[in-house]
């Protein structure tokens, strides 16, 4: 290929949005050439590349504006330290076919157990895998959207959390809430239902969410559409975080 002939493909592909085509186009061109590849596996090898890297860029992206408070991966998790949690149940979930389904999933469990992780986990897939997603805790959710109705932009506000593809709610149950906060939240559930996903993350058993909410009535209403399409996990092992932090002090203790 003439330096001409590839000054103008650079040209061209940077016009066409291919920034990655007109940075690398003398390496395609090397491999064609030793791979002796005809025009149509020259095609697919340069469309094949600047889609992975596009995807990555918009996976990135997508990272970026999540708000993760970290992107750990299901690899990371420490199933043997849950025995009594069944792995498959939690890759099933990793196949996002919930996602799909505009389902929700909730995981239960005292804290410590790797509930966050999980969730973090799954969302990280779904953002790899085109869809957007966000991360709240509940009591962030509240106090935005306590703001937002003070100033007179609660519509406006409600759409950071009724826009994602993929909801993660952590934290639900830590703090008891007032009916007034809860009914803000119901607005926000009742809004995504068979709209959106939503992976919540919670210290409580559905039967103690009445006392979480501060009423009965407002946390049946709540639960009625989130457990309609959902999948639960139950996580009652011991502390991840626990074990953690002892193994630190035994490491120091062993230097020492």
């Amino acid at each position: 290929m003439s330096q001409l002939t590839g000054n103008r493909i650079r040209i061209t592909a940077g016009k066409l949005g291919l920034p990655h085509l007109a940075e690398t186009i003398n390496e395609f061109t090397r491999r064609a050439d030793e791979a002796k590849m005809g025009y149509l596996d020259f095609l697919d090898l340069v469309l094949s590349e600047e889609l992975a890297v596009r995807e990555d860029r918009r996976f990135r992206s997508g990272l970026r504006t999540s708000k993760l408070p970290h992107h750990k991966t299901l690899d990371e998790y420490d199933f043997s330290f849950q025995p009594d949690l069944d792995p498959r149940k939690i890759k099933d979930l990793a196949t996002l076919s919930f996602v799909e389904a505009k389902a929700n999933a909730a995981l239960l469990g005292p804290p410590g157990v790797g509930k966050t992780h999980i969730a973090v986990a799954l969302a990280v897939a779904a953002c790899r895998a085109g869809y957007s997603i966000y991360f709240t805790t509940l009591d962030d959710i509240v106090r935005s959207l306590k703001t937002a109705e003070a100033a007179g932009r609660l519509v406006n506000k409600l759409g950071t959390y009724l826009r994602p593809s993929v909801l993660v709610v952590d934290e639900v149950g830590y703090q008891p809430l007032e009916r007034a906060e809860a009914n803000l939240v119901f607005q926000v559930i009742s809004k995504r239902y068979e709209k959106g996903s939503i992976i919540l993350t919670s210290n409580k058993t559905f039967g103690e969410w009445g006392q979480v909410f501060g009423d009965e009535v407002l946390a049946t209403a709540i639960l009625d559409r989130l457990l309609h399409h959902c999948e639960v996990v139950s996580i009652n092992g011991n502390s991840c975080r626990l074990k953690n932090r002892l193994q630190a002090i035994e490491r120091d203790t062993d230097v020492a």
